[in-house]
């Protein structure tokens, strides 16, 4: 069995109709787990970092937050339960990472996990998140007739692995168009391109992951979006990774206006 404390999310209840998840926000790597990484993975560079404190102003929203606390070295909340690439043909991490964002091994010693370890954490971790994740939604939607999902992450701005170049700094994913309505995320892409200082592209490299993909269901009210930001946003992209309030500062109001826009939109829909 692995280790689950802390328990696998801390949750925050809200009161809009709206529900932030923070699925790669997670540190925390059971010591038995963390025996066998490298000396670079136990400083789990991959994090999604600060989300919680980049989006605290959500909860003056009203919003209810679902915060990771296993890394996704642990197991990664983002891909389907069965590990099936979310993007075919291109490089991607698994649903039990082997390896870093910059391609190199997880496992000092090669011991990678086989079925029955990457079931063990599915189960233990995997599962409970997105449990909480499925009866929040449901919850809202019961309560506002509509729920908006805001699926938060942050990136390094610059990995050849995954692309070219440097990444723009607010990537909205939709699944294509088919997680959300198309005026929300229009909407939501006008104020990112209006953020000056800032690129911002729709449905580009990142359309979303597994949870945007699977949770966004317009025709049921529920309408999911992903907002992949670089880290250069608002954090140090290398060790010590910190958090640089100042920089921070600058995207905070840009990120304020679109979550406001998704309660606009829920306003609308429950009218």
């Amino acid at each position: 069995m692995i280790d689950t404390s802390p328990p696998p999310f801390v949750f925050y209840p809200g009161t809009a109709p709206l529900l932030v998840s923070m699925p790669h926000a997670g540190t925390h790597v059971p010591a038995a787990l963390a025996a066998r990484f490298t000396d670079e993975a136990r400083q789990v560079p991959d994090t999604d970092w600060h989300m919680e404190r980049l989006y605290a102003f959500a909860k003056d929203m009203g919003a209810s937050i679902l915060v990771a606390t296993h890394s996704r070295y642990v197991v990664d909340l983002n891909r389907p339960p069965d590990g099936a690439s979310l993007y075919p043909g291109q490089s991607v991490t698994g649903l039990c990472p082997v390896d870093t964002f910059d391609d190199t091994p997880i496992y000092a010693h090669g011991d990678v996990p086989d079925d029955a370890e990457v079931a063990a954490r599915r189960d233990a971790v995997w599962a409970p998140y997105h449990a909480q994740l499925r009866a929040e939604l449901d919850r809202i939607r019961a309560q506002h007739g509509v729920a908006v999902l805001w699926d938060a992450h942050s990136i390094r701005s610059v990995l050849p692995r995954f692309f070219e170049g440097k990444l723009p700094d607010l990537n909205l994913g939709t699944a294509n168009g088919e997680s959300c309505d198309p005026a929300l995320a229009h909407e939501l892409l006008s104020i990112a391109k209006e953020a000056k200082g800032y690129t911002a592209v729709l449905n580009g490299r990142f359309k979303g992951g597994h949870i945007t993909r699977h949770y966004g269901q317009p025709e049921q009210n529920i309408h999911a979006v992903q907002l992949e930001m670089t880290q250069c946003s608002y954090m140090q992209e290398a060790l010590p990774f910190d958090y640089l309030p100042d920089v921070a500062a600058g995207v905070q109001p840009h990120l304020r206006r679109m979550l406001q826009a998704t309660l606009a939109f829920a306003a609308a829909q429950s009218a």
